[in-house]
């Protein structure tokens, strides 16, 4: 969240520039690099940035005990299950070999394998804690120290093996070093031993007004949950949780768990949220469950977090000399210079970049910065499909980039065979129009009324609680996307409703909710900011190179 709220700072700063706020943009990035995204049991690893939780997997205690072992000896299968080049390059032997340990205060860090290229720095890394824990880990710092004493950030994942007895995971940095070879110190500083913690809630389901929960143990103070009705016999839970240790925020995945003793755990329906930034530094999160799950008899509920057991004060730092020639045999670049005019004027695909382990294409732009309007993006390599996806590239505005992992290929196969860039399901964007949706009478009662744009007809339903008043917009439209957010004027100056709900973009739900806080009117004229539709039978198809 730290990036997000230094956006939000600045803009505050400028208030007399402010551009319109681009809440799809946020979002979108909050979901791709910051927020813990959890649907059933199948999302990608919650991957962490420096300042957020470690969850590691292991390795035998025997081989932690030996001195060298290759990493190929060791399964890791679970925790590269989203780095699939990663598993594809070590089952093949490539990567240097690191094997190195550092012990403190009984617990020992060890780097195993080092893969270098000119796509990513990844390092393969165990801890071994010294004493039995079968709970979790976090660092309150993890990243790499180069020779210049620059602290290089990235994102790490690792899981707790029980049956092995040790931890195992993995970092990941975008970073890669200017020339062959580069001297760097991977560190990890302070090490928080972790499990759950639970504290029952007396939540009502029947009851639709906010209910406050005062918790006052292991730096949580409490928690505010309100409810929103939703499609198809479904109930949004939204909760607030606000700290008495600030350290919470960063180090604990907080969410409601909704039990029944018939059932078990109750799952969600959809995407859940966790974590956006309120604007008074609660922690804000969304679950989506049936509403007759909730309200069944025999249900409860609770709040479960991470608790820190234990701390190991300190820093466990590894030298290492790591190099590129173990990759280089299998790495090409490729200008391409390729136009994309259907996603945008002056879009082009700029250059490839093959590594065994990864293949970019690096897109660049007129403009700052570009939504792709595809939700699922593909390389078809002779046949055989790499899935892959978006990546914003920090401090290049005027460059996007797509990468796909190199699952069961290796960089000949790019070089030989055909290459076609396949995108699906095209969400497009597009600005509201200056017709105003007239809200009258408004009050605690739910009032609700039917307009249309661009031919797509929109339900409105709007009330007051808690001195906000509500404005949700939903369309029985299934190709419409959802309004992307209100707002209202006060002479020619535009007010938004602030996101009372966080879509998800690409999604089949397009509800939207706004609040505006502290209302006290009983009429008001509102407009459409942006919106978004769906073509979810558009393919586009761009061949990046012909068969050698």
């Amino acid at each position: 969240m730290e990036r997000l709220e230094n956006n939000l700072k600045h803009q505050m700063k400028t208030a007399n520039h402010v551009p319109e706020p681009d809440f799809d943009r946020m979002w979108s990035s909050i979901e791709q690099n910051e927020l813990k995204v959890a649907v059933g049991e199948s999302l990608p690893p919650r991957l962490r940035n420096r300042k957020r939780i470690a969850i590691i997997t292991g390795i035998s205690v025997a081989l932690m005990a030996t001195p060298v072992y290759a990493a190929l000896n060791v399964d890791w299968s679970n925790i590269l299950s989203y780095r699939a080049g990663i598993q594809t390059a070590l089952e093949k032997g490539l990567g240097q070999t690191i094997e190195q340990s550092v012990t403190k205060d009984g617990i020992t860090l060890t780097v195993h394998t080092a893969f270098i290229d000119e796509n990513r720095t990844f390092l393969l890394y165990s801890l071994n804690p010294g004493a039995q824990t079968d709970g979790h880990a976090a660092f309150d710092h993890i990243g790499l120290r180069d020779q210049d004493g620059q602290f290089i950030e990235g994102r790490y994942f690792h899981q707790w093996n029980e049956e092995l007895g040790v931890f195992q995971g993995y970092f990941e940095t975008d970073w890669v070093a200017d020339g062959q070879m580069a001297d760097v110190a991977l560190v990890i500083e302070n090490i928080h031993f972790t499990d759950a913690g639970r504290q029952p809630l007396d939540y009502d389901p029947h009851n639709p007004n906010t209910q406050v929960f005062t918790i006052q143990k292991d730096g949580i103070d409490n928690v505010t949950l309100q409810s929103f009705e939703q499609p198809d016999g479904q109930v949004m839970i939204q909760s607030a949780v606000t700290f008495t240790d600030a350290k919470m925020r960063n180090r604990s995945w907080v969410r409601i768990e909704v039990m029944n003793d018939k059932e078990g755990i109750i799952k969600e329906t959809q995407t859940s949220v966790f974590g956006t930034p309120g604007a008074s530094g609660e922690y804000l999160s969304q679950q989506i469950f049936k509403s007759k799950s909730l309200q069944a008899e025999g249900t409860t509920f609770q709040l479960t977090y991470d608790r820190t057991l234990e701390t190991a004060d300190g820093t466990w730092g590894l030298n290492m000399a790591l190099s590129k020639k173990h990759m280089d045999n299998s790495t090409f670049k490729q200008a391409l210079n390729i136009p994309v005019d259907q996603v945008a004027d002056g879009t082009m695909i700029h250059e490839m970049i093959v590594t065994p382990t990864q293949v970019r294409l690096v897109l660049t732009h007129k403009d700052k910065y570009l939504r792709l309007p595809y939700m699922n993006y593909q390389l078809d390599v002779g046949g055989n499909m790499l899935s892959g996806g978006i990546w914003l590239v920090e401090g290049k505005n005027y460059q996007t980039e797509l990468r796909f992992e190199m699952a069961g290929l290796d960089a000949s196969d790019l070089a030989d065979q055909p290459v076609s860039l396949v995108a699906k399901h095209r969400v497009d964007e597009f600005a509201g129009d200056t017709s105003p949706i007239r809200l009258t009478d408004i009050s605690a009662e739910h009032q609700g009324f039917t307009s249309s744009i661009a031919g797509y007809p929109i339900t409105w339903t709007y009330y007051m609680k808690d001195n906000n008043l509500y404005v949700e917009s939903l369309s029985s439209d299934p190709d419409f996307g959802g309004v992307n957010q209100t707002y209202y004027l006060d002479g020619k100056e535009r007010n938004y409703g602030m996101p009372a709900m966080i879509g998800i973009l690409g999604d089949d739900n397009n509800k939207h909710m706004d609040v505006y806080e502290n209302f006290n009117k009983t009429e008001l004229e509102i407009y459409i900011w942006n919106y978004t539709t769906h073509k979810r039978d558009d393919v586009l198809r761009i061949p990046i190179k012909a068969e050698k």
